[in-house]
């Protein structure tokens, strides 16, 4: 079989890539304290990928179009009603979840909850590629404004940063990464591809840098370890992808700077 078109060596790929891209990402929310956004946020996917399945087109463009309105509407009423980012969230993660299982066709509920990534092929390593690398060319371009507004809003108005800007660009970069993350953990499980990276990296960073660096490298890892184990011993790959990410948390607790 030719490697290129081999599913678990596509698998691997996928999960690779997005676990780089989550666990950047997710070291960006940690230090802005927003780790649990991602858990939540990838819940308000769920009524896109369920209208993907009724309608027979790409679950992938269904779950990012929900997460990109939502983030607008979010974003919206923040600047709006002034309800901290927390609360909105709460608000559409309840009706989007409430929404979705409604919509959600029954027999392939627990696929949707859990992910499937053996169905990935050439094209969904494409997108991923072309999407993850984007992802990181862009934070490139706001990082620095971004951590200036986490450590200073003021501090950053000072010197032109446009915060309002920033925020949404990060917040679309979160909902390209939680879609890309639901062929791998599914609906439940993609808040940990985002939270446990950055967790196990904070434990053994000793500069923001090394952090963000740390992160997307035990993102690969998690990925890429609880794949091939778990096609290995038979089970689901998108629980043991956490749990391998969980293992590594518990060896950075021996680490801890």
């Amino acid at each position: 079989m030719n490697i290129i078109t081999n599913p678990l060596y596509l698998q691997v790929l996928v999960g690779i890539l997005v676990g780089l891209g989550a666990g950047y990402l997710g070291s960006f929310m940690v230090f802005k304290r927003m780790s649990l956004v991602g858990d939540v946020i990838s819940h308000v996917a769920l009524p896109g990928i369920a209208l993907g399945l009724i309608f027979n087109f790409n679950p992938f463009l269904g779950a990012f179009t929900a997460l990109f309105l939502s983030i607008v509407g979010i974003w919206f009423l923040e600047i709006k009603t002034e309800l901290p980012s927390e609360t909105l969230v709460g608000i559409f993660f309840a009706l989007s979840l409430a929404l979705g299982l409604l919509l959600t066709p029954e027999q392939e509920l627990l696929e949707v909850l859990f992910g499937d990534i053996t169905r990935v092929g050439p094209t969904e390593v494409l997108i991923a590629l072309i999407l993850v690398s984007s992802l990181f060319i862009i934070m490139s371009l706001i990082h620095r404004g971004l951590t200036l507004s986490i450590i200073s809003k003021q501090l950053a108005q000072s010197v032109g940063i446009n915060i309002s800007r920033t925020s949404f660009i990060f917040l679309v970069l979160i909902a390209i990464i939680v879609a890309l993350g639901l062929n791998v953990t599914g609906v439940f499980l993609t808040g940990a591809l985002v939270i446990l990276p950055a967790a196990a990296a904070k434990n053994i960073s000793i500069s923001l840098a090394n952090f963000t660096k740390s992160s997307a490298i035990f993102g690969g890892l998690s990925a890429f370890g609880g794949i091939v184990l778990g096609n290995y011993l038979g089970f689901h790959p998108g629980p043991i992808v956490v749990l391998t990410g969980g293992f590594i948390f518990l060896i950075t607790l021996f680490f801890k700077k």
